[in-house]
């Protein structure tokens, strides 16, 4: 199978506005949802959806301010690309097309707007599986020298619009491509040429790079308000959790993803490295499917 092949792409309007979904897989098995990070789309899932068709009926969106998906203007106080927000989106959408409860898995930013969607939406969520990350208030917290050389964007992209907006969009393309090719993943040859093309499309826009700044600018305040007071009423994630993680990223080597994650999961919390570096669906599609397949079965 190449690309999407047997996929439907549509754009659906869910109350907090449009979001392009693209759809498939095995309509009698149970729905996995899978959210992308930065700075992608769902196309970042093309190999991993492909492998796991037979097993699940996939859910992939452009979440918010990314892909084909609505990018409205950050509000003041970037509410309107919290975490909360984001999964009250995705929420929206799993209802909308008639699944009510499902698996869920994300990358990246779209691990941060899955975790928020567990806390707050209990119910939905069957099991959750989170890949290269951990939690957004440990993160920050902990910051040291190594974390913020290594992630210097989570500083950049949060300063004050239109610096970051304005510096990005100067050569948004060298930017995009100098984002794919770190974080341990050893320049750009993990990425299909398709692939690279359509985040070259959906993100070397003005809209897209406020947005992608708003998603950042939410996390360091609204997010970080949203988690203290999660922890402050000790509400955890209730599902049993997978955590995955590139033995070549940052995640690993700076933080103990396993036992931060068990601090804020009532549930059976396992995981494991991965021999990639950050972008690790498309660096190892194979043992990415067989990994989610092994948690989600």
């Amino acid at each position: 199978m190449e690309w999407f092949e047997g996929f439907e792409a549509r754009h659906l309007l869910l109350p907090g506005g449009s979001i392009h979904v693209r759809t498939g897989g095995n309509p009698d098995r149970q729905p996995l949802l899978l959210l992308h990070g930065f700075p992608q789309s769902h196309a970042m899932w093309h190999r991993v959806a492909q492998a796991l068709r037979q097993d699940f009926f996939l859910v992939l969106p452009d979440l918010r301010g990314y892909g084909d998906s609505m990018k409205p203007h950050g509000d003041p106080d970037h509410a309107n690309y919290s975490k909360r927000v984001m999964a009250q989106d995705m929420v929206d959408l799993m209802v909308t097309l008639q699944h009510p409860t499902f698996f869920l898995c994300g990358h990246d930013r779209g691990a941060r707007v899955a975790a928020r969607l567990a806390l707050d939406h209990p119910q939905r969520v069957r099991k959750l599986a989170l890949v290269d990350i951990a939690p957004t208030l440990d993160m920050y917290e902990s910051t040291d020298m190594r974390f913020a050389r290594a992630y210097y964007h989570w500083f950049h992209l949060i300063q004050p619009a239109p610096l970051p907006e304005k510096m990005i969009g100067g050569d948004a393309r060298f930017y995009l491509h100098t984002k794919l090719g770190g974080w341990g993943a050893g320049g750009l040859g993990h990425l299909e040429p398709r692939a690279l093309a359509e985040y070259e499309r959906c993100f070397c826009r003005a809209e897209s790079i406020h947005a992608a700044c708003e998603d950042y600018r939410a996390s360091a305040g609204i997010d970080l308000e949203h988690d203290r007071e999660s922890r402050a009423r000790s509400r955890r994630i209730e599902c049993d959790m997978l955590v995955l993680w590139g033995a070549k990223g940052l995640v690993g080597r700076v933080f103990k993803p396993i036992a931060l994650w068990q601090a804020q999961c009532a549930g059976a919390v396992g995981g494991q490295e991965m021999p990639a570096g950050h972008f690790i669906p498309e660096e190892l599609p194979g043992p990415t499917a067989d990994a989610l397949r092994g948690f989600f079965a």
